[in-house]
């Protein structure tokens, strides 16, 4: 999952197709200053929210001002770095009931296509595959800025929300009817390379 969600993210990129040809590039997202989160939301029992996240993923997505046909986004996911800031919780997520992180412990986001509207947000259509299953998912992704660092480097970041249904990856934790979709969000940096 170390590189999933986050190729989510970086299709957001995708996103941005009417901007200025000057930002288009190849972006690794920024791990080294911790400016990406992968973060959920689920109901627990339809009385509560849990939020966590995870802490570790990469990815890499391409930004093509003038061709946005050629926009992409890949992301992996470390499954196991699930993190609700409680423990004995993780360790449940990690188990078989739900990420099944031992026999899957990485979850994976590739774009197919990225389909831009007027007002510069845009659908990232992609495979993400999660305990083993693949299922094509739509991240609603919108740039949130772009350009030159303090660095001498040029960033991106883009943001998108996506819902998954838990049985759609074959995980068989049933925790009742308000627990059945998790949302995601995935906020990404990315550096060009």
């Amino acid at each position: 999952m170390k590189k999933l969600l986050l190729a989510s993210a970086v299709s957001m990129a995708l996103v941005g197709g009417v901007h200025a040809n000057e930002e288009s590039g190849t972006y690794d997202f920024d791990n080294e200053k911790d400016h990406q989160f992968i973060t959920f939301k689920i109901s627990h029992l339809g009385y509560s929210w849990v939020y966590g996240r995870f802490n570790e993923f990469d990815g890499q997505f391409v930004y093509d001002a003038e061709n946005p046909q050629n926009n992409s986004v890949n992301v992996t996911i470390d499954t196991a770095s699930v993190d609700t800031n409680h423990a004995e919780r993780d360790k449940h997520l990690r188990t078989k009931d739900l990420l099944h992180a031992g026999e899957y412990p990485e979850a994976s986001f590739k774009s197919k296509r990225v389909e831009l509207d007027d007002e510069g947000e845009a659908d990232i259509i992609g495979d993400l595959t999660l305990r083993g299953v693949t299922r094509e998912v739509t991240l609603d992704a919108e740039m949130i800025g772009h350009g030159k660092d303090p660095w001498g480097g040029y960033r991106m970041g883009f943001e998108a929300e996506t819902e998954l249904r838990l049985e759609d990856f074959g995980i068989p934790m049933n925790l009742g009817k308000a627990s059945e979709t998790v949302e995601i969000i995935i906020s990404v940096e990315g550096i060009r390379q």
